[in-house]
């Protein structure tokens, strides 16, 4: 038997990489790059991605879910390369006749292409549809090939609060990140909803019955931390018999992408590789300190980090392009055993 607090032994290979079962806990564009390189290096593999929903937002009396559609279009060949959030070829003549009109808000980039995807989701939900079979519905047209669940088909939001001259208050996370930069610093980040909220069907399943589970390089704190915060997500990690598998959003100290520093931040995390592998934690503690991570993958110029319990691999980690991401997507799985 291991020593106590000793890395969680990597189980041997049980299925060939082309009967694989990944579960991907994902936000938007950096959780979207790295399903491409999960799709590129296992083609044949069984990939479910558990999508964050807490950016959605309602616009225009329009549901909108920028993570799970950035997956959608990424994966199913419609996103623009070029931004790395909506549709390829887009235009912006109806926003801009928003605009004219004196109609806020500008800070969100509606596109014309983007609004039928908003336009079929809002409809199917006003019929009664929850959102994960609306998702399925949408999924069709686009085929990326993955299952495409939403972390929950009930309501949960991302608020920030912040203090400015309108004194202290609580605004969409939307608002802070794309119109405020998060500029205002956030004095708290809160998962409104979340506390009542229930796994979407499939979700818990998928996570038990995975043979590896990848956190890719998403927010921490926004993307991957609104889905753990939907009871029953976060003990599903803690208890798969998969090895658990987290790549690190964070660089030589600064995020890949974003602002992941300013979300860090307000929750008195360090932003360092060490000290986001730190805060998922090791499977291998104990009791209430029992953390998610069996394997921690960190860039070459983080090598050194440490995360107490789980085995640390430093490998290049800018995707530069496909076949860089398809890299560290093969060290993942290569540090998971399976």
């Amino acid at each position: 038997m291991p020593p106590k607090g000793a890395p969680r032994p990597v189980p041997a290979a049980r299925n060939s990489l082309s009967t694989v079962k990944v579960t991907a806990l994902a936000g938007g564009i950096g959780g979207a790059r790295f399903l491409r390189g999960v799709k590129a290096a296992l083609p044949e593999a069984d990939v479910t991605v558990i999508g964050n929903t807490g950016d959605d937002i309602v616009l225009h009396r329009l549901n909108i879910s920028p993570d799970l559609d950035t997956v959608m279009y990424t994966l199913g060949g419609g996103i623009s390369a070029e931004r790395g959030w909506g549709r390829e070829d887009e235009t912006f003549t109806v926003a801009a006749e928003l605009k004219e009109y004196g109609v806020g808000p500008d800070w969100f980039g509606l596109g014309d292409r983007d609004l039928a995807t908003h336009l079929v989701r809002t409809q199917m939900l006003a019929a009664g549809y929850p959102l994960s079979e609306v998702t399925a519905a949408l999924c069709q047209r686009w085929r990326p090939g993955v299952r495409l669940l939403p972390m929950s088909d009930d309501r949960v939001e991302t608020h920030v609060v912040i203090t400015d001259e309108q004194g202290r208050r609580a605004i969409h996370f939307q608002e802070w990140w794309l119109r405020l930069r998060a500029g205002v610093p956030a004095e708290a980040i809160v998962s409104v909803g979340a506390a009542d909220a229930k796994p979407a069907p499939g979700v818990v399943d998928a996570i038990a019955e995975a043979d590896v589970v990848l956190l890719p390089p998403s927010n921490p704190v926004v993307s991957v931390g609104s889905i753990l915060a939907v009871p029953g997500i976060r003990d599903a990690v803690r208890d798969t018999k998969a090895p658990v598998v987290g790549v690190s959003p964070i660089i030589g100290g600064s995020p890949v992408r974003g602002m992941a520093d300013a979300c860090l931040q307000a929750i008195g995390v360090e932003t360092s590789a060490e000290a986001v592998g730190r805060h998922y934690g090791s499977r291998a503690s104990a009791g209430e300190a029992k953390g998610l991570l069996d394997g921690w993958l960190v860039d070459t110029v983080d090598a050194g980090v440490t995360v107490p319990g789980a085995r640390v691999v430093a490998r290049p980690l800018l995707m530069t392009d496909l076949d860089a991401t398809v890299a560290i997507v093969r060290a993942a799985l290569e540090l998971s055993g399976v």
